[in-house]
């Protein structure tokens, strides 16, 4: 399995403001996609881990706006998962445009949370058993 991945999405009009670029706020939102597609990609959804009692909360995230986005534009997310996942599971994003401009350069950490507890747990085995990491 490759720890990493890419999707392509275009900017929809409701994600950008009059000037036409995409609202710094939907960046969060286009990280996620590029995470959910990386974790389905391995055959895992976010509904099968909750339906196994896991809860993924983000709990952190870092954005680094290079250049902006606009309306119609063609997106390519590049999610990378940064290490092995313990009690948290890091990613790295890159988003470029059409052009091949690199536009937003992003990090999430989230935490694997028992729903039951509601506290910490370690990254289930099923996740990790598909992963290529020394």
């Amino acid at each position: 399995m490759n720890n990493n991945h890419q999707i392509n999405i275009r900017v929809r009009y409701a994600e950008t403001d009059q000037m036409g670029v995409v609202y710094h706020g939907n960046y969060a939102q286009y990280l996620e996609l590029g995470r959910v597609e990386w974790l389905r990609n391995l055959g895992v959804s976010y509904k099968s881990m909750e339906e196994n009692g896991i809860m993924l909360p983000v709990i952190s995230l870092e954005l680094k706006y290079k250049k902006s986005a606009k309306y119609d534009d063609l997106l390519t997310i590049k999610t990378r998962l940064k290490k092995r996942p313990a009690v948290k599971i890091e990613f790295d994003y890159e988003i470029w445009n059409g052009q091949e401009e690199l536009l937003v350069q992003g990090y999430t950490a989230l935490a694997f949370i028992d729903m039951k507890t509601n506290r910490p747990t370690r990254c289930p085995d099923y996740i990790l058993e598909k992963l290529e990491i020394d």
